[in-house]
């Protein structure tokens, strides 16, 4: 369970998190580098499309299950039946769609961001994994170029103790290094390869 206390500076918080509950620790360890990355960098806009698609695949199923309810309510069964039929087929196709975009195209993917400039954008990603029982916290940070369409990424892979203290206070100074090392590095890339292709 993640709490939030207030510093002794007004408008400022700690955030305190059960430091034994690992899926509390990495939803406060994501929620930190999501600021960081967002916060600091008034050029990049964050993008909603993958939540809105799996919001819209759950809804879609939502959607056929009231149907069905609904038709077999005013066409009580056996006359539902081809009804009820389509809809529990279209129900776990939609199940497993949705199954299939978390598992391989969102794959721990917390934040997306657009960056704009006047010749190009990059939509930038941040991702993380923390298995089970393990203190390994992997973030992963990549880029996308839109005129090349070339992806790059840096990671870092650390132990979780390196972002937060003995108290289970999240160190957001540390998370902030550590994602604009990151980030650094991604641009400093770019920057080299824009140099080259000059040349």
């Amino acid at each position: 369970m993640v709490k939030k206390e207030e510093k002794s500076q007004p408008g400022e918080e700690l955030v305190k998190v059960n430091k034994w509950d690992g899926s509390a620790v990495k939803h406060a360890l994501d929620d930190a580098v999501k600021t960081c990355l967002l916060g600091d960098r008034p050029q990049l806009k964050e993008q909603f499309g993958l939540v809105n698609t799996r919001l819209a695949l759950c809804a879609l199923a939502v959607s056929v299950a009231i149907m069905a309810h609904a038709w077999d309510f005013t066409h009580p069964f056996p006359e539902s039946r081809p009804v009820l039929l389509f809809s529990v087929l279209a129900y776990f196709a939609l199940l497993g769609i949705l199954t299939l975009h978390s598992s391989f195209r969102e794959k721990g993917t917390f934040a997306v961001a657009l960056q704009k400039d006047k010749e190009r954008e990059r939509l930038w990603e941040a991702s993380s994994d923390m298995r089970k029982y393990d203190d390994k916290y992997l973030l992963t940070l990549s880029v996308r170029d839109s005129k090349n369409g070339k992806r790059r990424e840096q990671s870092s892979n650390k132990s979780c103790a390196a972002f937060i203290d003995q108290n289970g206070i999240v160190l957001d100074n540390l998370v902030a290094n550590e994602v604009n090392r990151l980030f650094n590095a991604l641009a400093t890339e770019k920057k080299n390869a824009g140099t080259l292709s000059s040349n």
